[in-house]
């Protein structure tokens, strides 16, 4: 197999942001826009990327020198993808055959010119997003996961769902330092799981829908540096922060029971609960306040922020009747209402 396209989703967090980091459970649910991803072997030992939704074509770079060196920012997540894919290549081989791959495509990592390749060939990444990046649905690590299938299945390396989840996860590791991996779970299972930091836990949960409204806040926020925030806002009162998250570890036990038995208005009045938290631990900002406040005020079971917080995105529960209503207070608050559809497929062959 010379060519492949591959897809994965987005993700949206239901419970749980910011204690999932430290180790806590979180539940979080994939989306129905997702990134798209070819790759495909060339006959020249470089490494090639186009990625036009980030204006960024004919990127390219030896293979030999993947990983190193100074890695454009609209790059990286890719890049080091196809670097960790190509080396799990390897250590498959030698795992399973007990010697070396005899594959077109060997990677060595351990030889004396650290991160040298020995390779004929080459790698051509195409990616087309339906994911915006401004949203914070994931497409960082949608597009790792992409990379890291569509790798595995041009090189025959039959990977299960974890191993493809760790070694996506590590990548993300590598470029952020922090990170809980979550997204990466929603992008490799797909569906609504329940999840423990690092993998730990990936527990899908058996439902079918959920009825979620998602509003933009407009406001574009960073994930690790609202982390480093909370951490730094917490240095004398850790104690305190402790006490939230393990509350929010309640909330969310409480949460998946919840979905499971489809109990809207109970899940409503957890995510409220979780939404107090998240406003004191510091991450929550005025514009989503008033876009939860106007979903309340129309009847929504439940409002809250959805992942990091500092903006992007913020998701309410509704009845089948209050939809619409509950959108339109989403829009006079400022917000800008975003159609997906929840619960979607993982990572797929196209």
């Amino acid at each position: 197999m010379n060519k492949i396209t591959v897809s994965a989703p987005g993700k949206l967090m239901l419970l749980g942001e910011h204690a999932v980091v430290y180790g806590h459970p979180c539940i979080v649910t994939a989306v129905d826009q997702r990134m798209r991803e070819t790759v495909e072997v060339i006959n020249e030992p470089i490494f090639e990327l186009h990625a036009p939704d980030v204006r960024l074509t004919d990127y390219r770079k030896s293979i030999t020198k993947i990983g190193h060196g100074e890695i454009p920012k609209g790059v990286k997540f890719v890049e080091m993808a196809v670097k960790n894919s190509l080396e799990l290549n390897s250590k498959f081989f030698l795992r399973h055959s007990g010697k070396r791959s005899d594959s077109r495509i060997s990677y060595r990592s351990n030889q004396r010119d650290s991160g040298q390749a020995r390779m004929t060939v080459g790698i051509r990444v195409t990616t087309k997003s339906e994911l915006s990046p401004k949203l914070g649905l994931g497409s960082s690590a949608a597009v790792v996961v992409c990379t890291a299938k569509a790798l595995s299945e041009i090189l025959g390396i039959n990977l299960s769902k974890k191993e493809l989840f760790d070694v996506s996860y590590k990548t993300v590791l590598d470029i952020q330092g922090k990170g809980s991996g979550f997204d990466v779970a929603a992008a490799v299972y797909g569906g609504t799981l329940y999840f423990v930091t690092g993998g730990k836990i990936i527990e899908p949960l058996p439902i079918n829908s959920l009825p979620l409204i998602v509003g933009y806040s407009g406001v574009k926020a960073d994930t690790v540096t609202l982390i480093n925030k909370v951490k730094d806002s917490f240095a004398n009162r850790q104690n305190r922060l402790n006490e939230i998250y393990n509350r929010i570890e309640v909330l969310v036990n409480q949460a998946k029971d919840a979905l499971v038995k489809m109990d809207w208005q109970k899940l409503g009045e957890l995510m409220n609960k979780n939404q107090d938290l998240l406003v004191e631990v510091g991450v929550s900002i005025d514009k989503l306040d008033d876009m939860i406040k106007a979903s309340l005020s129309q009847g929504a079971y439940g409002a809250k922020l959805s992942g990091a917080g500092g903006g992007d995105c913020m998701i309410a529960l509704h009845s089948a009747a209050g939809k619409l209503s509950v959108q339109e207070a989403i829009k006079k608050a400022g917000g800008e209402v975003i159609n997906v559809k929840t619960n979607a497929e993982g990572v797929r062959v196209e």
